[in-house]
């Protein structure tokens, strides 16, 4: 589970870049019942916060990098944001945005893996993360489909210690790999990565990918909220067993991100 101690290596941020700052806002204002918080004023609205009953979730900010697709960024909490960025660099990552302070708030990195994954580093200052996570309507879980789950391991475990377990998915689906932070307890478990083909990577033409996993009351009515509101569904929903009930989404701009009714097992 996600927790807001944000231990080194845990899941600590996400934003959204979207090519449609107020569309974003509108869509998931009306599937998760977010409420945006503008950090501009005007129409022109180039970012703010998403709040859930008055607590932070997550980011959202205008899409200007030329070329990119609208996505979540998941953001892990680290002590030294410029030893990670040397850290990635040694283990044939890509520095994407260097280390910068955002004020006294902290300090963030933005970087690709060796497959193309992209992700982010926070260290804090007077924030540490979101304030709300594992409840209907927050982040309860991150997720890495990659073309080479070995060297993910190996990138990922380098950088931030992670420890990892294997379990085999039903119906011969492959190997799911569970993460869990460094010298925690499986019950920390925060995040997983799959290796699926280049072909069933086709949002990102091949490349690794990211996404969070937003933890629902009833999936089955959020997935009908999503396709209401202008979404589109790429896989279920579905009952995983000892998982829940989940569904692969895609927001208005084709950001993906899932959302999982969790069983009571």
């Amino acid at each position: 589970m996600i927790t807001t101690d944000f231990v080194p290596g845990s899941p600590c941020w996400l934003d959204l870049g979207a090519p449609d700052v107020g569309a974003a806002a509108a869509f998931y204002g009306a599937v998760f019942g977010w409420e945006y918080e503008s950090m501009g004023d005007g129409e022109d609205m180039e970012g703010g916060m998403f709040r859930k009953d008055g607590k932070i979730v997550a980011g959202l900010g205008k899409l200007t990098e030329e070329g990119a697709r609208s996505a979540w960024m998941i953001y892990y909490s680290v002590a030294d944001a410029d030893a990670t960025t040397q850290a990635v660099e040694r283990a044939g990552g890509t520095v994407r945005v260097a280390p910068m302070d955002l004020e006294e708030w902290g300090r963030m990195a933005q970087y690709t893996d060796p497959q193309g994954g992209q992700f982010a580093v926070w260290q804090p200052g007077r924030d540490s993360g979101v304030e709300l996570v594992d409840e209907p309507g927050s982040l309860s879980w991150t997720e890495l489909y990659t073309t080479d789950a070995t060297a993910a391991r190996e990138f990922y475990g380098g950088l931030f210690g992670w420890r990892f377990g294997d379990m085999e998915l039903p119906g011969g689906g492959g190997t799911y790999t569970l993460i869990t932070p460094a010298g925690l307890p499986d019950e920390r478990m925060h995040g997983g990565l799959m290796a699926l083909s280049a072909e069933d990577l086709r949002l990102t033409n091949g490349r690794a990918y990211w996404h969070p996993v937003f933890a629902v009351a009833d999936c089955d009515a959020t997935v009908a909220k999503v396709t209401e509101n202008g979404g589109r569904v790429q896989m279920g929903p579905e009952d995983a067993p000892g998982v829940g009930r989940l569904a692969v989404c895609l927001d208005r701009a084709d950001a993906d991100f899932v959302v999982l009714t969790p069983s009571d097992d």
